[in-house]
């Protein structure tokens, strides 16, 4: 009787509240006879700590469960010292990526019981069971007569076919307002470097007919965005086939689905395929991260980069996909002439999205082999982005850091596309990185902060730059501002284009001409 009033607790740290905790799911599916007992609870990094531990222990946890990933590392350690402190009778028990490689080096190994190293979603069932029925007491910090460190579980990776999925777990809430994570397999072939995925043994699938069944049952309670987070989704031809098919066959329900690709495999059967799909529904991420062929071998990346042109160009030409690309500025051998180079071969690919990262030294990863060679030196504080190396001074990681940001800001954000489109367009024998990183330095004299940056803020910044950095020419300046400020999302002139003629007068004068060509264009085509 006394098991049953002991509540498991699993507690997720996310980056914001549209976020959901996947792998808490997968523990909770998993924990058998003790599943009613276990409650979960999601709280974001942007919480006060002291407000997520009241909580935590309002509820009076006998086995409290974190997922410890990088974005939240410190703000777990910060609770889980709290509640150390508080009441240390509570078994903490930790998992996750981030404290299961170094797992000794990290300081939570102090504030916690049990760390569950790799998946944990059936060793984490064998624990609670134990830690419930008193076979093994907890490890408190504060209690002397027991360890002070945490007893670290090392299981094997448990079989496919023995994992109960999770999805019954997302709630009304969860469907209408948060991202729905599914995946139809784990692991990943590739040893990338960089990439926690390389360390993978390999990629093991879900029964499909169990997994569709899911989705099926995930529909028809109104989800209608699926995030796959499958490393690889387009590894197997015939399983991506299915799951898309499953899918059209849904169509009418205006669904999204995001995966992630591996760029330079997409055989014609997919490509058939993929073109059945109307605008809206498909997006795909795929991850590039560099174009120089060197650089790709210093990280054993295997990538074939004509074919990864000739897929774009069928993506970009011959689908509605929305194509979200990744390159990463820091890797061993990659100059910032090289990746100047990779990010204009990549935006003439024409991806919808460029997503500009810094590298980082994910604990566990093999990246950490180039370090003397290369000079690599990391920041100590997650998420651990390079600082410099051989071939990149602090100076230029710091531009970069400034030109992704920005990067997104413009370009990702989807608000300036006229802006962009001209700024590419424009013929000063520029490249469009060299042209983008002028407009980033400019930005910078303008607002010292990466964030905060209100649109108005960016759109008077924006003007001055078209008309006194690059002198367009007026007419063609507010034509740009007007369509991708006013016109995006239907808003007023900007108090900046209205302080004093001529401006304002010829500003009031486009303004009307376009408010009228677009009603014109909307009013023949409906």
């Amino acid at each position: 009787m006394q098991e049953s009033t002991e509540l498991i607790l699993l507690c997720a740290l996310n980056s914001t509240y549209q976020h959901t905790a996947f792998g808490l799911r997968y523990l909770k599916a998993n924990l058998e006879d003790l599943s009613d007992q276990c409650q979960i609870y999601e709280f974001t990094i942007s919480q006060n700590s002291k407000d997520i531990v009241e909580k935590i222990l309002s509820l009076k946890p006998r086995i409290l469960g974190f997922g410890v990933y990088i974005w939240n590392t410190h703000e777990v350690l910060e609770i889980i010292k709290l509640i150390k402190k508080i009441d240390p009778s509570i078994s903490i028990v930790l998992g996750g990526p981030e404290i299961s490689y170094e797992t000794e080096k990290q300081e939570h190994i102090y504030y916690s019981d049990y760390i569950i190293k790799g998946e944990a979603d059936l060793s984490f069932y064998k624990l609670c069971k134990e830690l419930l029925a008193k076979t093994i007491a907890s490890q408190s910090v504060f209690s002397s007569e027991k360890s002070t460190l945490a007893q670290i579980i090392s299981p094997e990776i448990p079989a496919i076919t023995e994992i109960k999925l999770p999805y019954e777990l997302y709630t009304t809430e969860d469907i209408s307002n948060r991202v729905i994570y599914v995946e139809a397999s784990r692991g990943c072939p590739y040893k990338c470097e960089y990439c926690l995925s390389s360390l993978d043994k390999s990629v093991r699938n879900f029964d499909l007919n169990t997994f569709l069944a899911a989705m099926e049952s995930l529909m028809n309670q109104g989800a209608r965005e699926y995030k796959f987070v499958d490393r690889t989704f387009n590894l197997s031809p015939s399983i991506s086939q299915s799951i898309l098919n499953f899918f059209l066959q849904h169509i009418d329900k205006n669904i999204f689905l995001h995966f992630e690709m591996v760029p330079d495999r997409l055989p014609d059967e997919l490509k058939d395929l993929i073109q059945k799909f109307p605008s809206g529904v498909l997006q795909f991420e795929v991850g590039i991260q560099t174009l120089d062929e060197t650089v790709s071998k210093n990280v054993s990346r295997r990538q074939n980069v004509s074919k990864i042109k000739e897929n774009f160009e069928f993506l970009k030409t011959k689908t509605f996909v929305h194509t979200h690309a990744d390159l990463i500025v820091g890797l061993p051998g990659e100059s910032l002439n090289s990746f100047q180079k990779g990010f204009n071969d990549l935006v003439f690919m024409g991806p919808d999205e460029i997503q500009v990262g810094i590298l980082k030294r994910l604990r566990g990863t093999p990246i950490v082999r180039h370090d003397l060679s290369y000079s690599m030196v990391y920041s100590d504080k997650a998420p651990y982005e390079i600082i410099q190396n051989k071939d990149l001074s602090f100076f230029e990681v710091q531009k970069m850091t400034r030109f992704s940001k920005h990067w997104d800001m413009i370009a990702n954000s989807g608000n300036w596309k006229h802006f962009i489109n001209k700024l590419q367009d424009f013929n000063d024998d520029k490249d469009i990185f060299t042209k983008f990183s002028y407009l980033s330095d400019f930005l910078l004299s303008r607002h010292a902060n990466l964030y905060g940056i209100s649109l108005l803020n960016l759109a008077e910044s924006l003007w001055i730059y078209m008309t006194e950095n690059l002198h367009w020419e007026t007419i063609d300046s507010l034509k740009i501002l007007i369509q991708d400020y006013c016109f995006n999302k239907y808003r007023d002139l900007p108090a900046f284009l209205k302080k004093q003629d001529p401006i304002r007068s010829l500003s009031l004068q486009v303004y009307d001409e376009l408010k009228q060509d677009n009603f014109n264009k909307s009013h023949f085509n409906s």
